[in-house]
């Protein structure tokens, strides 16, 4: 298929209309959009909030960030535990284990109006996708309270693709699975990282905090919803 490249050239040049999305589409990254997602929700309740920023702070290289990048990858989570066990000791690596084992909890539905947007998105005629940092089992497990999401064409899964939102090929391989092209594609993050990387591949990103703030956004862009 001509104009998706993978050699690792950023910027696609194919701005052809899509025959599976001829309206447009709007990639949607997942937790980081639409989902009411907290980590901290797998803990609360069973460590004091100390220990608990500890296990979850993002600016630690080696700390849960760290373990939940690995499982999303594809890693066995036993391994990631072992790994993060030599570096942090047999009862912080316990925290990160019941994390893990209670991380169903982390996700709470969608944001207030995400359903609602999803819905107006469709009547105005985009077409849905999604880009999901996760593993095949949690969106399996919490697929009942995610429901609204089957309004998405498709999901990319990070840890059956073995790549993750950090890594362009990631969205590469979207452009190509789903046979859209770039030009005519909307990606939408809470990351400003991911949102630089779709604009280098030509995709027009949009960085957005809450459901509110997103509407105005494809409001400006044109977009009825």
């Amino acid at each position: 298929m001509s104009g998706y490249d993978f050699s690792g050239n950023d910027r696609f040049s194919d701005d052809r209309p899509d025959p599976a999305a001829p309206g447009g589409s709007i990639i949607f990254a997942l937790p980081g959009t639409l989902v009411d997602w907290d980590p901290r929700r797998a803990l609360v309740g069973q460590y004091p909030d100390g220990v608990i920023d500890m296990v979850l702070d993002p600016e630690e290289p080696w700390g849960f960030t760290c373990v939940r990048r690995q499982v999303n990858l594809g890693v066995d989570p036993q391994q990631a535990l072992a790994d993060y066990e030599t570096t942090h000791g047999p009862a912080v690596a316990w925290v990160v284990r019941v994390c893990l084992e209670n991380y169903t909890l982390a996700v709470n539905g969608l944001l207030p109006g995400a359903s609602d947007l999803l819905g107006d998105l469709e009547r105005a005629g985009l077409t849905l996708w999604g880009l999901a940092a996760a593993t095949g089992q949690l969106i399996e497990s919490v697929s009942e309270v995610l429901s609204p999401l089957s309004a998405l064409k498709a999901v990319l899964i990070s840890s059956e693709e073995h790549l993750d939102l950090s890594d362009p090929l990631f969205y590469r391989l979207a452009l190509r699975r789903f046979a859209i092209s770039p030009g005519h594609t909307i990606f939408v993050d809470a990351d400003p990282e991911h949102v630089a990387i779709a604009d280098r591949l030509g995709m027009d990103g949009i960085l957005a905090q809450d459901i509110s703030s997103l509407r105005q956004l494809l409001r400006q862009r044109g977009i009825a919803c």
